[in-house]
């Protein structure tokens, strides 16, 4: 009985040692080496200070701002601690109230409501924290950001097009708009 212990201990240290301490400091190693700027959160900086991050949403209801997707985490919308799905399914009331509110929000900044509003300025993602919403949401919202901010509607379409993010490799996910940086890109073409 004696004999096992020691194998047994040599076993657990040899792999505490290569589980615990030198696989994760390898991965972070190459994470830092080869994916840096994800590694560290895409922080996104701003004159020296970061505003942001371009994983995670942030409340813009202003509306000379584009919209992104409603945040499920509550209280504080766009809390990452507080990551989970709505869970309302299509017949819940508490969905169809949040979408109704978001529609008279909406309406309320000025948007142009008699085009069908995209699904995704309306309804949370699932994890409540989506930074993105698809280029037809942002198409949708260019004339009220355009108007509020006395800018060509042209001009605020091609800034769209410029931060418009294809497919990865051309065929994995959808197209998308971060609207953080859009929004910031908003303001340096307002203030330039």
């Amino acid at each position: 009985m004696k004999s096992m212990f020691r194998p047994l201990i040599v076993l657990f240290v040899v792999l505490t040692a290569i589980t615990g301490i030198a696989y994760p400091a390898v991965m972070t190693g190459f994470g830092q080496a080869v994916f840096n700027q994800k590694a560290n959160g895409s922080l996104i900086e701003q004159n020296g200070k970061v505003v942001g991050s371009a994983l995670i949403g942030q409340q813009f209801d202003a509306p000379k701002y584009f919209w992104g997707r409603l945040s499920a985490t509550g209280p504080n919308p766009y809390n990452a601690s507080g990551s989970s799905a709505s869970n309302l399914g299509p017949l819940n009331s508490s969905l169809t109230d949040n979408v109704k509110a978001r529609l008279d929000a909406l309406k309320a900044a000025g948007t142009d409501m008699s085009q069908p509003v995209p699904v995704d300025l309306v309804t949370s993602s699932g994890s409540g924290l989506d930074p993105d919403i698809s280029p037809a949401a942002a198409d949708y919202q260019v004339a009220r950001v355009a108007k509020v901010r006395n800018l060509q509607p042209a001009d605020v379409q091609a800034l769209v097009e410029r931060y418009t993010t294809g497919r990865q490799f051309g065929i994995f996910g959808e197209p998308h708009v971060n609207v953080l940086e859009l929004n910031l890109a908003l303001d340096a073409m307002q203030h330039s």
